[in-house]
């Protein structure tokens, strides 16, 4: 059984390691996002929910699957899902200021900015409340229907605390209802190895985002958890290989 591992060049080349890992610990052939051919599965970590939809029409297993990158990949679509199922998240088409301005798709902090005069809701924007603690968030692994590890990251100088933009980040442990909210969330997506970020508000977590191609450097930074071979062993059981 020989699969295909899906990147864009530049985000190859950004994330070597994972690249590394995957085709070490799986028969797949590295291809960019162009690639149309043959595959016996497909790893998908581009974004890109039609790439999925492409094989999964030709009765291939992708990870992750393009109904979960479709989702993921939209947060205003992605917030409302969340909201229609019960899943407690900060108010979006938010006309008030101060609001939290993020481009649909964006990824990694970039493209987020903090608004303080009203303004027009400018389209492929999401406009959201944001929340009282600012430049804190937390980061759920999942692999399968299992957590794998959390961490929080927290800025002294963003309101943005992602760690590619300089926040910092400690393990955190999760309550037994912090636990119960994960599990709600990833029960309602069928999802392989995904991150979802929680804000805090009131003194609880709220749902803030779900990252379909979520990176793992943190993880690796602070825990001794190999979280991409654990990946790898997951997509082997998957397929029997």
């Amino acid at each position: 059984m020989n699969g295909i591992l899906i990147y864009t060049n530049k985000e190859a080349r950004r994330n070597r390691f994972s690249v590394d890992k995957f085709t070490k610990n799986l028969p797949v052939t590295l291809v960019d996002e162009r690639y149309r051919g043959p595959a016996d599965f497909v790893i998908n970590r581009t974004n890109d929910y039609r790439i999925a939809e492409y094989y999964e029409n030709k009765g291939i297993r992708v990870f992750n699957p393009s109904g979960l990158s479709k989702i993921a990949n939209d947060k205003q679509a992605c917030y409302e899902f969340m909201q229609e199922h019960g899943v407690s998240i900060l108010p979006v088409n938010y006309q008030g200021v101060p609001a939290v301005k993020k481009l649909i798709n964006g990824h990694g902090g970039r493209e987020v900015t903090m608004i303080h005069t009203p303004e027009p809701f400018e389209k492929n924007y999401v406009y959201q409340m944001p929340c009282d603690t600012p430049g804190k968030d937390l980061r759920v692994w999942v692999i399968g229907k299992k957590i794998i590890a959390s961490i929080l990251r927290e800025s002294k100088t963003d309101f943005r605390s992602n760690y590619c933009l300089g926040g910092s980040a400690e393990v955190y442990h999760l309550s037994n209802d912090e636990k119960a909210l994960v599990h709600q969330i990833i029960n309602l997506v069928e999802s392989d190895y995904i991150g979802i970020d929680f804000l805090f508000h009131n003194g609880s977590l709220v749902f803030n985002e779900m990252e379909d191609t979520v990176g793992a450097r943190m993880v690796y930074d602070k825990t001794d958890i190999d979280i991409l071979t654990l990946y790898c062993d997951y997509i082997k059981k998957e397929l029997n290989l």
